[in-house]
This record gives structure tokens, C-alpha cells and sequence, in this order.
């Protein structure tokens, strides 16, 4: 049996939610639901030295989440990522002309 697979087996010593604030920093926030303190501030520095400046939307964020993701599991912390419903409005970001919901002339 491999380590990774003992590690699947084991049971999560701790628990957090990273949750995305918004666009304006501090952009993310971090908390534990169970747990050692001091395994939780541990790992809460080291999340945020990798998020702290690092918007949802940067390229970034991506292969950092994927780094979080594995510092938490080989930690035994069971991981959640609340990145909010970002859900853009139809024609945002388009000049008035374009907008679809605008009547053509």
C-alpha cells in the first residue's frame, strides 16, 4: 500500500473553509471549524502567502489553489473552497451598442 493511499484513508484532523471575499484586499478568508490552533495558523500563514494578493480571476490563482490543495492533504485537513456564484450579467463589459438587451435602431 502506498502513502498516498494511507493518506486517503486517514481521518482529516482539521477543517477549514477558504472563502473568496471579492475583488478589493484582502481577497480571501480563511477559518477552521475543528482543529489544533496551532496546525490551523500554520497552515492559515501559508495559505495566505500564497492568496493574500492573488484575486479570483488572476492565472495565478489557479496553480496556487492546486498548492493549498495539496499542503492541505498532506496536513489531513479537509479543505473547502467557497469561491462565490460569479455570475455576469448579459452584455457586461460590452459597449452600449452591443449590449443584446438594447432595441436596434
Amino acid at each position: 500500500m502506498s502513502d498516498v493511499e494511507v493518506a486517503e484513508l486517514a481521518e482529516p484532523v482539521a477543517y477549514a473553509v477558504i472563502t473568496y471575499l471579492g475583488p478589493v484586499a484582502p481577497h480571501w478568508d480563511i477559518r477552521a471549524n475543528y482543529g489544533d490552533p496551532a496546525l490551523i495558523e500554520a497552515f492559515r500563514s501559508r495559505v495566505n502567502a500564497r492568496l493574500l494578493l492573488i484575486p479570483r480571476h488572476d492565472p495565478q490563482f489557479n496553480r496556487n489553489k492546486l498548492r493549498v490543495n495539496r499542503d492541505a492533504e498532506r496536513e489531513l485537513i479537509k479543505l473547502d473552497w467557497d469561491l462565490g456564484d460569479v455570475v455576469e450579467e448579459a452584455g457586461a463589459g460590452r459597449p452600449p451598442s452591443e449590449d443584446p438587451r438594447r432595441p436596434r435602431n
